[in-house]
């Protein structure tokens, strides 16, 4: 099989639609294999080991017979574990997991093993999306099989997802069972905002409650009192829950990463931390703050708020591009639409209700300030970076012109803009998101043992950011989607929105 899905004889297996059968992984699921299929599958190992031992007989050179679901003949391996690419491999994938890695010449798939002939390509680990947003239960079922499927369709495997919702669990459960084609989701709580959680007891309450619920992080959000937020910060320690998100302005940056939120999102709270808060008015809150403290702010402070970030071992997830797009914008929607051809997997209305919202806040703020915000946001997440702080990927969609999965491509190139290598921004979207989770020996990387996690392209992503779009095809745990039908799927998405 090429990696666009044609077949190389006599090994093609079709490849079906849909998470309901069909994939390599549904057809050889661990455990589920009869007798006769192994007797069978013993025979055809038996008959290519006298075939190698033939071969070395005539004085050939034998090649080892390796067994699997499927494999990638040819490929340019991109581990992740450096910046390396090891050529002409052949991958084997089985079970939902990475079997061997070998040189091409060296190894030949056993018969019945589906091959996708990727010579010239490049095999990476696929990305994970760190601030995400995930259906909600008022969502049809076609859309959530939207959404879910437009995080696939650009390689991204794993979704930290930040918008929290009790139905979530079953999501993550029909995914898991084979029952939704989607993303590995980790799920952040229902958001602790000042206006929800008023107490130190409600907070304490919640966080125990998020612990219980099988959470895998409280969402903080604004607004929360700093009595309020101790609270929340000494029980999530107590019961061993993390907490991130946003930064309450009456709590501030170093009071946060202090206290030992995991994660910033947003670069929230970083610029108004570079107004020393004797001389910050207290009216001076919110994403307005930015903007009215602009000309207060002491850049050299910038140093300190990095050394900070850097002892605390807490993470930043900038969502850089919606945050220029949508609240320090110098531009309307007339012009930033060209520029995402994607919104058509969109909804119509959502997509007026994001016009409408990038022009109403457009029009109500000076250009010129947004600019000078946007600018000074940039040299921050530079001095972050490096500092050595820990940076991940993440877009906060879909929002705001961000289509979840397109977004994190706007993300990787405006990164590189200021000043990130094409292998540093690759990293920061693979195997760092799994060293968050203390799942570094599961996913991030391609190993053997690895989730089969993972995305094939037509060029070297080490040489421009930009190869990663349009991949010639995408794994989920096992499951190969090769870009034919990813495009016949993204086109009966568009029609669904009527947007043909």
């Amino acid at each position: 099989m090429t990696p666009g899905g044609a077949a190389r004889p006599p090994r093609r297996r079709e490849a079906r639609d849909g998470g309901t059968g069909g994939s390599a992984r549904a057809r050889h699921r661990p455990g589920v294999r009869g007798s006769a299929f192994r007797a069978a599958r013993a025979a055809v190992l038996g008959a290519a080991a006298l075939a190698v031992a033939a071969a070395a007989a005539c004085g050939g050179e034998p090649r080892t017979v390796v067994d699997g679901d499927l494999a990638f003949v040819g490929v340019n391996v991109l581990p992740m574990d450096g910046e390396r690419v090891i050529e002409h491999q052949t991958v084997v994938i089985d079970g939902g997991r990475i079997a061997s890695i070998d040189s091409a010449g060296r190894v030949e798939p056993a018969e019945g093993v589906e091959v996708v002939e990727a010579d010239g390509h490049y095999l990476m680990p696929g990305l994970t999306e760190m601030h995400g947003h995930l259906p909600n239960p008022r969502m049809s079922d076609e859309d959530i099989r939207n959404l879910l499927f437009l995080y696939l369709a650009n390689g991204v495997t794993t979704v930290r997802g930040m918008q929290g919702d009790p139905s979530q669990f079953d999501l993550r459960a029909s995914i898991e069972r084979g029952l939704l084609l989607g993303p590995h989701l980790y799920l952040a709580s229902v958001s602790m905002s000042g206006a929800r959680v008023t107490t130190p007891e409600e907070a304490e309450q919640l966080a125990r409650r998020y612990k219980a619920d099988g959470y895998d992080l409280i969402k903080t959000h604004e607004g929360l009192a700093p009595e309020v937020f101790d609270a929340l910060a000494a029980t999530a320690a107590e019961v061993g829950i993390p907490f991130g998100g946003h930064v309450s302005d009456f709590v501030g940056l170093l009071r946060a990463l202090e206290l030992g939120q995991v994660s910033v999102d947003h670069l929230d709270n970083y610029v108004e931390a570079l107004v020393p808060e004797d001389t910050r008015p207290d009216d001076q809150r919110g994403l307005a703050a930015a903007g009215a403290l602009v000309d207060q702010v002491d850049e050299s402070r910038i140093r300190e708020l990095v050394q900070a970030t850097v002892d605390a071992g807490a993470w930043v997830v900038p969502t850089m591009v919606l945050w220029e797009t949508a609240f320090y914008n110098d531009r309307g929607s007339v012009d930033v639409l060209p520029e995402r051809p994607e919104v058509r997997y969109m909804p119509p209305e959502t997509v007026d209700r994001w016009r409408q919202a990038v022009d109403t806040r457009l029009g109500a703020t000076d250009v010129e300030t947004n600019r000078r915000v946007a600018a000074l946001r940039r040299r921050i997440l530079a001095a972050l970076h490096a500092g050595g702080a820990n940076i991940a990927l993440g877009t906060d969609s879909p929002q705001i012109f961000s289509v979840p999965g397109f977004a994190m491509h706007h993300e990787m190139a405006l990164y590189v803009e200021v000043g990130m290598t094409p292998y540093e921004v690759l990293e920061i979207g693979t195997r760092r998101p799994a060293e968050y989770f203390g799942a570094a020996d599961e996913f991030g990387t391609v190993a053997v043992g690895r989730r089969a996690d993972l995305m094939l392209l037509a060029a070297n992503p080490l040489d421009d950011v930009g190869n990663v779009r349009d991949p010639a095809g995408v794994m989920i745990g096992g499951r190969w989607i090769p870009a034919a039908e990813i495009a016949d799927r993204l086109a009966r998405i568009a029609r669904f929105y009527g947007n043909e």
